[in-house]
C-alpha cells in the first residue's frame, strides 16, 4: 500500500469516527417527553415485536447491558413500560408497553421520521443504495474488530511483533489526521 493510499484510509477512519461522535452527540442531546431517542427506539421495538427480554433488546439495538439497564429503569419509572417475571422461568424479565407508553410513541412518532430524513435527505437514490452497501460491509468489518485489535495488543505487550510487508512503518510525513 502507498503512501497516498495510506492518506486516503486514514482519512475515511477519521471522517467515519468523526461522523459516528457527531451523531451520538446530537442524538443525546434529544428527549422526547423525557426519554432520550436510544428509549424511543426500546418502545418502538416493543410495539412491532411485543414484550422483550432486556438482554434481548440490548443484543438487537446494540446498546450495553448497563445502557439498557438505565434505559428501561427510566422508561418504566415514567410509566412507559412495566417489567414482570416470566412465569414459567421467574429467571426472565421481559419489558412490555404501557398505554401511556403507546400514547407517548404516537405523539413522537414524526421524530423518528424527522431523524431520518434530516441525515439523509438531498441524497440520490443510487447514493442510499451505495450507502447501505458500504454500512453493511463496514458492520461485516466489525464481525471479530475487538478481538483481532485486543489479540494484536497483548502480542505487542509481550514482545515487538515484526511488521508483515503490507503494514510497513509509514513515511514520517506529516499527519493529517488523528489516530489511535
Amino acid at each position: 500500500m502507498d503512501d497516498k493510499q495510506w492518506e486516503r484510509l486514514q482519512e475515511a477512519d477519521y471522517l467515519f469516527r468523526k461522523m459516528v461522535r457527531r451523531f451520538v452527540k446530537e442524538r443525546d442531546r434529544v428527549s422526547v417527553e423525557g426519554i432520550a431517542l436510544p428509549g424511543m427506539l426500546i418502545l418502538q421495538k416493543i410495539i412491532r415485536d411485543g414484550e422483550q427480554r432486556l438482554g434481548d433488546l440490548a443484543e438487537q439495538l446494540d446498546f450495553t447491558s448497563g445502557a439498557i439497564t438505565a434505559l428501561s429503569d427510566k422508561l418504566e419509572a415514567g410509566g412507559y413500560t412495566v417489567r414482570r417475571r416470566k412465569e414459567d422461568d421467574r429467571r426472565t424479565v421481559l419489558m412490555g408497553i404501557t398505554e401511556k407508553g403507546r400514547e407517548m410513541v404516537e405523539r413522537g412518532g414524526s421524530i423518528g421520521e424527522r431523524c431520518i430524513t434530516l441525515l439523509f435527505e438531498g441524497f440520490t437514490e443510487e447514493e442510499l443504495e451505495q450507502q447501505s452497501r458500504f454500512y453493511e460491509r463496514i458492520i461485516s468489518n466489525l464481525e471479530g474488530f475487538s478481538e483481532t485489535l485486543l489479540k494484536l495488543a497483548q502480542q505487542n505487550a509481550e514482545a515487538p511483533v515484526p511488521q508483515a510487508p503490507e503494514q510497513k512503518p509509514r513515511t514520517a510525513a506529516k499527519k493529517n489526521y488523528l489516530s489511535y
